[in-house]
């Protein structure tokens, strides 16, 4: 799952729900069904995500929308697997090298149509 976020201290609500191509009351739903998501908040209440927030909602997006797991069996999961966020970090380099690799072979092709 890849998130186009640049290295920033904080992000805000509608930067994280477009990275995630989600709408902002998902993320601010499962801030309030995950209690390891705890984005800081300014006066006028406006949420803002730190980095260790993103990867915890890569992990839960991993779980949720992609494996398909059901919001208690997410929870379950992030308590009793200690190695989730080591397997969200090696799916991402994995899509990173896969990606790579889909340019390396496009440019292949395009050099050998010339």
């Amino acid at each position: 799952m890849k998130t186009n976020l640049p290295d920033k201290l904080y992000y805000s609500i509608g930067e994280v729900a477009k990275a995630f191509d989600v709408n902002a009351s998902l993320i601010r739903y499962w801030e309030q069904e995950f209690p390891i998501i705890k984005p800081k908040k300014n006066k006028k209440g406006n949420r803002y995500f730190t980095p260790e927030d993103i990867k915890n909602l890569k992990i839960i997006y991993h779980l949720v929308k992609e494996k398909g797991y059901t919001l208690d069996g997410a929870r379950i999961a992030l308590t009793t697997n200690s190695k989730i966020s080591e397997t969200i970090s090696l799916i991402d380099r994995l899509e990173f090298v896969k990606a790579e690799l889909l340019k390396l072979k496009d440019s292949l092709v395009e050099k050998d149509s010339e």
